[in-house]
């Protein structure tokens, strides 16, 4: 990635860097690494080292969908840092940095050239580190269901060893009992953002309906082969091949096990008819209330870059340049004439949805999408509920 934005300098190389991780988020393993200057961070392998560095990236990243399943931090005290930083000695020539104490070259010439960073006083680095404690405990609250704490003050292959213990682990569920939620709501409503966050706090598995009718049929199964056909012309999958697929998914030994939160179906009472006889019942279901006027600022905004990929939005994300700006491409669904159809036919299903899963939770949608994932949370974690049984 490094090499990748040296290569291509990109304007924001924050945003460059989501779009590269968001390339290769898949079941591989997704680690960060964070700790203090000096920590060791680099010694350990990692796939995202050094950021973010405070609560509002930590935002940003998960409101990117790029979520790591395991973060180490590593620690050290304050005296260390500063003795490790000030022992620093960097090769002009060469741009290799040595240490006086822990790796200092034999060669005399390098040794004799050798020079102090700039950057690295005592009172600059002091001041780093005061930074790191100011911010890092909003970062440790983002984090603290997937993060381990590993002493930095020891042997390298030490750290090494407890780093590669911890993220070969998986997590055990944070969620009070075995989370089945579904999300349902109007295209644009945010039900794919929260249904990440979720994921990523209760380890619990996500499922997007689409998404997974596309993986059947790039996977080429049996019955990826049925419902191509139907992808590739943009015509309604048959209930009874999607119902195959999700049931084959949920119950799968991770969803039976961690749970699932599921959207983009059912989208009518038969298909939650149709889930119920497969005894695929959910625990949370939430409905997400949008005004139309929001969905259509959301969708009708929305652009592809055809070269990249990179999605954009002209009011919340513009092209950084105008050379961008001037390629963007809207797809045919985010057209007003279609999402208009698209709500439309949400609606008239919406209301007797609504009424099969009569212990439903309700979601303004219209708000910051974290005062959103709060109350979810909220609503996930009371008591599950329960029939009231007449006493004689």
């Amino acid at each position: 990635m490094l090499e990748e934005l040296l290569i291509h300098k990109p304007d924001d190389p924050i945003q460059y860097m989501i779009d590269h991780l968001k390339q290769n988020n898949d079941d591989a393993p997704r680690i960060c690494v964070l700790g203090p200057p000096a920590s060791g961070k680099t010694t350990v392998g990692w796939i995202l080292e050094g950021f973010p560095e405070n609560q509002e990236q930590a935002w940003m990243l998960q409101s990117s969908g790029i979520i790591p399943r395991h973060v180490v931090v590593l620690y050290a005290p304050d005296t260390v840092l500063i003795e490790r930083n000030s022992g620093k000695r960097l090769d002009p020539f060469t741009e290799e940095v040595y240490h006086t104490t822990f790796d200092w070259p034999s060669d005399l010439l390098v040794q004799q050239r050798l020079v102090e960073p700039e950057d690295l006083s005592e009172q600059e680095i002091s001041k780093k580190l005061m930074e790191y404690h100011r911010n890092f405990p909003g970062v440790f609250q983002i984090y603290q269901k997937v993060l381990k704490s590993i002493n930095a003050d020891q042997p390298s292959m030490d750290v090494l060893s407890q780093v590669l213990t911890y993220v070969q682990t998986r997590h055990r569920s944070a969620a009070p009992f075995t989370p089945r939620i579904l999300f349902c709501g109007p295209p644009g409503s945010g039900k794919s953002l929260q249904a990440a966050l979720i994921a990523q706090k209760y380890d619990v598995v996500n499922i997007c309906c689409g998404q997974l009718l596309k993986e059947a049929v790039a996977d080429k199964t049996k019955l990826g082969e049925l419902v191509k056909p139907y992808i590739d012309s943009g015509y309604p999958v048959p209930d009874n091949l999607v119902m195959k697929i999700l049931a084959a998914r949920l119950n799968a030994l991770d969803c039976m096990t961690n749970g699932w939160v599921l959207y983009g179906f059912p989208r009518d009472v038969k298909q939650g008819e149709e889930l119920q006889k497969s005894h695929i019942i959910p625990n949370r279901v939430f409905f997400f209330n949008l005004p139309y006027d929001s969905i259509m600022e959301r969708l009708s905004q929305r652009r592809i870059d055809p070269v990249t990929g990179e999605r954009y939005h002209t009011t919340f994300r513009p092209a950084p340049t105008p050379e961008i700006q001037a390629r963007l491409r809207q797809n045919p669904r985010d057209k007003e004439e279609n999402i208009e159809k698209r709500v439309e036919t949400y609606y008239r299903n919406a209301k007797e949805l609504e009424d099969f899963y009569k212990d439903a939770f309700y979601v303004n949608a219209d708000q910051d999408p974290y005062v959103i994932f709060e109350f979810i949370e909220s609503c996930i974690i009371k008591p599950l509920p329960c029939k009231k049984v007449k006493r004689s």
